[in-house]
């Protein structure tokens, strides 16, 4: 059965235009969920609404409230949202370009797919497309789904096109409540020089399914292994590599030193002690490496 569109319209770039139409690019339903039931019966419970005045209540004497202070709420009506309903003009009008890499991560929202609409839309969907792709551009366009105009950036992906839903600045905070405390200093040289070691190492091509929920999937053996009347499996914990305590690295560091033969002469200014995240880093790298060199390891090229 073919995926059924949320939106069907035009994308409009000033005279040009041709019809799309828009599918969900992502999709919950295989997630799983539970319902409430009641322990002796296993009905599933219905939620009703309840005033703490008056008590069970009918949904049909329920109205929408705005609360605009602590437990003061003002009364908004159909004919309120009426007013301010944004007809939809089925059009997806591009108004600007920019570069790929300029929407910051921290603003896109719920992706789409656009696909054109028929045969006849298709030469020209695919000139924008292309078009888009070679200029490494990302337009910028007002979409109007169930009353209410979101913003959109659109960009070429395979054979479509890829819609994304941008966030409203007003929903995104500030960094400084939560970075302006950190230090701006930089690191030494040699410390960064470690931890890019240790970076390098673990560096893989991204692959969606190596990083499946395995929550998800310890639930779902779990709801099979009851269907079939079993107990329970117990999840056993994800293996880990070696991971380097930093007071057992400094242990580790500090028991190698060989004590510095006695000598009658004016000692010698000590040497500065290494910090404990170098010298916790230098033994992440190694175990790193001892890792990757055991049997059955994969080793670069």
């Amino acid at each position: 059965m073919a995926p059924r569109a949320s939106w069907k319209g035009h994308l409009k770039l000033s005279l040009v235009s041709c019809p799309v139409k828009l599918f969900p690019a992502t999709s919950a339903s295989e997630r799983i969920s539970f319902n409430q039931l009641h322990k002796d019966t296993h009905n599933r419970i219905n939620m009703k609404p309840v005033d703490p005045e008056l008590g069970l209540v009918e949904r049909s004497d329920l109205v929408r409230g705005y609360e605009y202070e602590d437990k003061q709420y003002i009364i908004i009506e159909d004919s309120d949202l009426e007013a301010v309903r944004i007809e939809s003009s089925h059009t997806l009008n591009i108004e600007a370009f920019v570069d790929e890499g300029e929407v910051d991560v921290i603003y896109q929202d719920a992706p789409y797919y656009l696909a054109p609409d028929g045969a006849m839309a298709e030469e020209t969907f695919s000139v924008l497309r292309e078009a888009m792709r070679s200029s490494g551009k990302l337009a910028i366009a007002r979409l109007v789904m169930t009353s209410r105009e979101r913003v959109v950036t659109i960009g070429a992906r395979e054979n479509g096109m890829f819609v994304c839903t941008l966030r409203n600045p007003s929903e995104v905070r500030g960094t400084a409540e939560y970075f302006g405390n950190i230090p701006a200093g930089k690191p030494e040289a040699e410390m960064l020089e470690l931890a890019q070691k240790l970076i390098e190492q673990k560096v893989k091509p991204f692959n969606p399914k190596d990083y499946e929920d395995r929550y998800e999937q310890a639930l779902m053996a779990m709801i099979k292994e009851k269907l079939k009347g079993h107990k329970p499996i117990i999840a056993a914990a994800p293996e880990r590599g070696n991971v380097i305590n930093l007071m057992d690295a400094l242990k580790a560091s500090l028991g190698d030193a060989k004590p510095a033969a006695k000598s009658k002469a004016k000692p010698a200014t000590p040497p500065v002690k290494e910090s404990a995240a170098k010298v916790s880093l230098k033994a992440a790298v190694a175990a790193s490496k001892a890792a990757a060199a055991k049997p059955g390891s994969k080793k670069k090229a």
